[in-house]
């Protein structure tokens, strides 16, 4: 059975936000886009009250400076709107903490994922979380203003 799109491009963008190195995310986005998916990833860091805005911020503009989103109010407000997801899935483990990591941004038919992965501290306490956002996004070509 084929994988659902939606399944897909949220393990694509969770791919993307583990890797290594920016070798590694190169060598992904092309596997990903010979199977139709977009994808980009940009790192993070920062306190995590106050680096919200800027991590929503880098997955929008990192998604439009790689291709993943042409950048249309929809495409642009489905992947802030997936990386808000995201974050708010981290709140309860990094309020007031120290947080850095990967969002991982991926695209494919009508989907937008945004994942993150993050290294959570205080001192050398560190620990380790990974989140996902979906959005719905107007497939390639289509008209993202509705039939009228």
């Amino acid at each position: 059975m084929k994988e659902a799109m939606s399944r897909a491009v949220a393990r694509a963008a969770i791919r993307i936000a583990l890797t290594e190195d920016r070798d590694e995310e190169k060598r992904l986005v092309e596997e990903f886009a010979r199977q139709g998916i977009l994808a980009a990833g940009v790192d993070y860091g920062g306190e995590f009250t106050s680096t919200v805005r800027r991590i929503i911020e880098r997955a929008v503009i990192s998604a439009k400076r790689e291709g993943v989103i042409t950048g249309t109010h929809a495409e642009e407000g489905a992947v802030a709107g997936a990386a808000h997801e995201a974050i708010q899935q981290l709140l309860p483990k990094a309020l007031g903490l120290n947080i850095g990591g990967k969002v991982g941004v991926a695209r494919g038919g009508g989907h937008v994922a945004v994942a993150m992965y993050a290294g959570i501290g205080l001192l050398h306490l560190d620990d380790v979380a990974i989140s996902v956002g979906h959005r719905a996004v107007p497939a390639a070509g289509e008209n993202d203003h509705g039939a009228g």
